[in-house]
């Protein structure tokens, strides 16, 4: 542990005491490195972040506390020859939960001026980083909601013209024979579907919160979902698997909305295992809430994108809108619940979770 040290001449300051009374409480991780680089005090909450036992680290070197890091850690030597940060914004991971810190640090010195701790602080910020990527994400929604509430019903007019003409034109092209001409129209019109389908997801994106719930059967939606899940599935050769415990599962929301969100969901696993695979989905109750998971054994979802896919017009699919992650985000956070990822370098697994 650290002995006292100088700060004035003939002035001693017990620096393992000071510690042995902050570091128990304090809300605030903290490491303080001696002059050899050996840590000589660490804060409970510090641990917990950092997901070190205190005993198993004080007396050790960074380096052996934290190997395979060194100078990449935010805990290094680099404090020890007077290099310090201010508000410096960091990401830490503990096994499956990400941090956000901001750090900073300075140094104690001696009577002589010399360097004699090194001292790091630094705070958990990953709710508020959280809720910032929250509020910027349903401004970009009410900014596409409002254009999408502005031009849809113009885009959608003309449309509606030029997809009857079409079909009038492919009867005429087929009662002729013209065959390869018809096989034009008919692309043409399925384009034009396709154009339908983004501005019916632009509309949902402009609709305000809906208020008249009322108390959904989840089984119900299940035994709706399903059929279509497991037709879908059975032509890419997937397995559908379904584990659910035997309680009632009953939540306040809209039935078809919620249906919506586990089709696209599901269908997103489906497209991502291609030929193969295991989809499933899980329904429990947790302290929390009800919990409806949806796993794939897919190629996963790389660590750095992870954050974006909930954003709008993110897609790694070659004829995505980018828009139907971003829509099931917004029904489930107007339906009271939350919606999270998690990719572990194969697959992928939504976490759905509503309040009971």
């Amino acid at each position: 542990m650290i002995r006292s040290f100088g700060l004035e001449k003939g002035k001693n300051i017990d620096f393992s005491l000071f510690l042995s009374q902050i570091m128990k409480d304090i809300r605030l991780g903290i490491v303080v490195l001696d002059r050899e680089g050996r840590i000589q005090g660490i804060s409970r909450i510090g641990c917990e972040w950092l997901g070190v036992e205190r005993e198993e680290v004080e007396n050790l070197t960074v380096e052996d506390a934290f190997p395979g890091f060194g100078y990449e850690h935010f805990l290094n030597r680099s404090i020890l020859d007077g290099i310090t940060v201010q508000d410096q914004a960091v990401s830490w991971r503990n096994g499956e939960i990400r941090y956000d810190f901001v750090v900073d640090s300075f140094v104690l010195h001696g009577l002589k001026g010399e360097i004699l701790y090194g001292c790091y602080t630094f705070k958990n910020v990953s709710n508020l980083r959280g809720l910032e990527q929250k509020i910027e994400r349903s401004d970009r929604l009410a900014m596409i909601g409002q254009i999408a509430a502005g031009t849809a019903h113009e885009i959608r007019n003309p449309l509606t013209s030029i997809n009857g003409f079409l079909q009038m034109m492919g009867k005429t092209l087929e009662e002729k024979g013209m065959s390869k001409e018809k096989q034009f129209t008919d692309i043409m019109l399925r384009e034009i579907k396709r154009i339908n389908e983004l501005v019916g997801e632009f509309l949902l994106l402009s609709r305000q919160k809906e208020v008249q719930y009322r108390l959904v059967d989840i089984d119900e939606v299940f035994n709706g979902i399903l059929p279509i899940v497991e037709s879908e599935a059975l032509l890419h050769g997937i397995d559908v698997r379904i584990h659910k415990e035997d309680d009632s599962f009953l939540l306040v929301g809209d039935s078809e909305l919620l249906k919506q969100v586990l089709l696209n969901i599901s269908k997103n696993g489906i497209e991502a295992m291609g030929k193969g695979g295991v989809l499933t989905i899980e329904l429990k109750k947790e302290e929390e809430g009800i919990e409806i998971s949806i796993s794939d054994t897919g190629t996963g979802i790389p660590p750095y994108l992870l954050d974006k896919i909930f954003d709008p017009f993110f897609t790694t699919k070659e004829e995505g809108t980018g828009l139907g992650l971003p829509v099931c985000h917004k029904i489930i956070h107007e339906m009271g619940g939350t919606i999270r990822v998690s990719s572990k370098g194969y697959g992928a697994t939504f976490y759905l979770t509503f309040p009971h």
